[in-house]
């Protein structure tokens, strides 16, 4: 049997501004970008191009929802990404002036910094040694 993880889905305003965002802070792509006649619109995006794990921006409608944006894991981290050239992605988040909540840690056998993104998701990345 074969498991994969397929996207975290994420609570967002706005698509376009979430696409921006996680496009120049994280270098991510679209996978999948297509509105329904019914106005649904499904954005997918990821981080490798040969990979379709990523992220699904669902845009928050109702009122319940609209209060979560940017408090899904209720001040827990949101998720984990890997690296393998924390510095690189560290000088990439200060130049799109992404908040960074947690500075770089440096430990044997890893690295990690926090940051937030648009809405406030706090977002962790770490490079392991």
């Amino acid at each position: 049997m074969k498991i994969e993880l397929g996207r975290v889905v994420i609570l967002v305003e706005n698509y376009d501004l979430a696409l921006d965002f996680y496009q120049k802070a994280l270098g991510c792509h679209i996978i999948f970008d297509q509105t329904t006649p019914e106005g649904k619109r499904y954005v997918h995006v990821g981080f490798k191009k040969k990979d379709t794990t990523g992220l699904w921006f669902l845009k928050a409608e109702t009122e319940e929802e609209l209060k979560q944006v940017g408090h899904q894991t209720l001040g827990q981290p949101m998720m984990v990404l890997y690296t393998n050239d924390l510095e690189k992605v560290y000088q990439r988040l200060k130049d799109n002036q992404v908040k960074i909540s947690k500075q770089p840690v440096v430990s044997p056998g890893y690295k990690f910094l926090h940051f937030l993104d648009l809405y406030g998701n706090e977002i962790i990345m770490v490079e392991m040694s």
